[in-house]
């Protein structure tokens, strides 16, 4: 589960039960980088995810950035247009000066990216009226990802969005972003395991170890540990599903007591491969709390379940 870094948790006592440093992208109130915007409550499910980025088809999206980690990292968004002066990934592709700089942002430094949202960026012909993209680090991709350090980017289409940006025809929108972060692929991997570093460092490949080290998470949550995600029975309900970037996310998003409507077809459980995004949509008919869950065994006795409300 995340909670803010500080000095005290780096060299706290020794616990009972293993934390697990992450870094996360969170939102401010404006340049200075002082003030946390507060998450608002419809949002809380979101965890370890970063703030929400929404768009409309048309729109260009301005992001500031601003790296309080000592570590080297980026925004790469996907889905979105970008030049490669914002693609925020480290390759060699052939450019330099200040088009490379947005290939790494060094830690205390601030860089703005600058993304467009052509008609290719938005729903195609079989989608809703919005869909889901996702932003992550791509310093060096799937260690920033395990470290925490990914994102939600929604577009929905020109002329379908209300002023917050949120689709006119959809009542209650939810995120699940279903990952299993390898803390052995973290950056803190060797702060989090105390002690033992340098033995768990030297064995990082072992798959048993690695199994160890595995957090089955729906937004950074396990063991049904996700806040509860209410809706009104009726209510026209928009679930967006996204996955990590290990081999081993592969995952079967799975509802109890009701069913979505996906790629034109009716389900209960959506498959995602990893890095994968996909929505569902939901009008929910039978009250309760219900459990939602990835129904691949392992990650289901390992933690990756949640919980959903319907209420009359």
């Amino acid at each position: 589960m995340p909670f803010p870094e500080t000095g005290d948790t780096e060299a706290g006592p020794p616990l009972s039960h293993r934390i697990y440093h992450k870094a996360v992208y969170r939102e401010y109130t404006d340049a200075s980088f002082r003030v946390l915007k507060i998450r608002p409550q419809q949002w809380e499910h979101l965890g370890i995810l970063g703030p929400l980025i929404r768009a409309e088809v048309g729109d260009s999206v301005r992001t500031v950035f601003k790296n309080n980690t000592h570590l080297s990292v980026t925004m790469h968004p996907h889905g979105l247009e970008y030049k490669k002066d914002a693609e925020g990934a480290l390759y060699n592709d052939g450019t330099a000066g200040t088009v490379k700089l947005d290939d790494t942002i060094a830690p205390g430094h601030t860089y703005t990216y600058i993304w467009t949202v052509p008609e290719r960026s938005g729903p195609a012909a079989m989608d809703e009226s919005s869909v889901l993209w996702m932003y992550h680090s791509h310093f060096v991709e799937s260690t920033d990802i395990n470290t925490g350090l990914v994102g939600p980017i929604i577009v929905t289409r020109r002329g379908s969005a209300r002023a917050d940006g949120s689709p006119k025809d959809v009542d209650r929108e939810f995120i699940a972003d279903f990952s299993i972060f390898d803390e052995t692929d973290s950056w803190f991997f060797e702060r989090n395991a105390g002690k033992q570093a340098r033995a768990l460092r030297s064995n990082a490949l072992n798959p048993a170890l690695r199994e160890e080290h595995a957090l089955y998470t729906i937004n950074g949550y396990s063991e049904g540990n996700l806040p509860m995600m209410t809706m009104k029975k009726g209510e026209h309900v928009r679930w967006y599903l996204l996955s990590s970037t290990n081999e081993d996310d592969i995952h079967m998003a799975h509802w109890h007591g009701n069913t979505a409507v996906w790629n034109k077809m009716r389900m209960d459980s959506v498959f995602l491969g990893p890095m994968a995004m996909a929505t569902a949509d939901m009008m929910p008919d039978n009250e309760g709390i219900w459990l939602f869950h990835c129904h691949v065994a392992d990650h289901f006795k390992g933690g990756m379940v949640g919980r959903y409300e319907v209420l009359p």
